[in-house]
Formats: C-alpha cells, sequence, structure tokens
C-alpha cells in the first residue's frame, strides 16, 4: 500500500508532566496498530511519553474558522463565565 492510499493519522501524546494530550503530529499507517507504533517511534524517541491517541483524522470534525464570530461570540455575553468583576481580598495572595 503507497502512502497516498494509507490513511492519515493524528497523534496525540501524554507527556509525564501533564494530564492531557497534546496533537503533536500526523503520519500515514494501514491501521490503527501501526500507526501507534509508527507514532511511538517518530514521537517519543526520547521517551518523553506516557499515553499515545492515533486518530484516523477523517474521524475529526472541525469548525470553519470563517464561522467564528457565529460559533464563539455567545460567550462573550455570559460575563458570569468570566469573573474579572470579583474583588480578592488582600490575604487571599497571589491566585
Amino acid at each position: 500500500m503507497t502512502e497516498a492510499r494509507m490513511p492519515l493519522w493524528e497523534v496525540f501524546i501524554r507527556s509525564r508532566n501533564g494530564l492531557s494530550h497534546k496533537h503533536v503530529g500526523s503520519l500515514h499507517a494501514a491501521d490503527a496498530e501501526m500507526a501507534l507504533q509508527a507514532a511511538r517511534d517518530v514521537y517519543t524517541r526520547r521517551g518523553e511519553g506516557l499515553s499515545i491517541w492515533v486518530v484516523p483524522s477523517n474521524a475529526i470534525t472541525a469548525s470553519d474558522p470563517s464561522e467564528k464570530e457565529m460559533l464563539f461570540e455567545p460567550t462573550a455575553s455570559k460575563i458570569y463565565r468570566h469573573p474579572t468583576f470579583y474583588e480578592i481580598p488582600d490575604e487571599v495572595g497571589h491566585m
């Protein structure tokens, strides 16, 4: 199977110092097991990972950047989600 015919996989790594997986790149592989092995070889050469996720690129649904205002604007009207108007007492210190 040529690379052009192999599915594209997105690779996410959870590092030792964090709890969330972070997108680190993409690769072509024939199946999930090969994608996992290739991701290990390519993206964790220095032992920087605890966990690897591989996801077929065609399984990811993304928003359209041109629809940014429609998608994210409603959150601006919900001021209770942004704690910028709270008074923090001096005793609390640096939060």
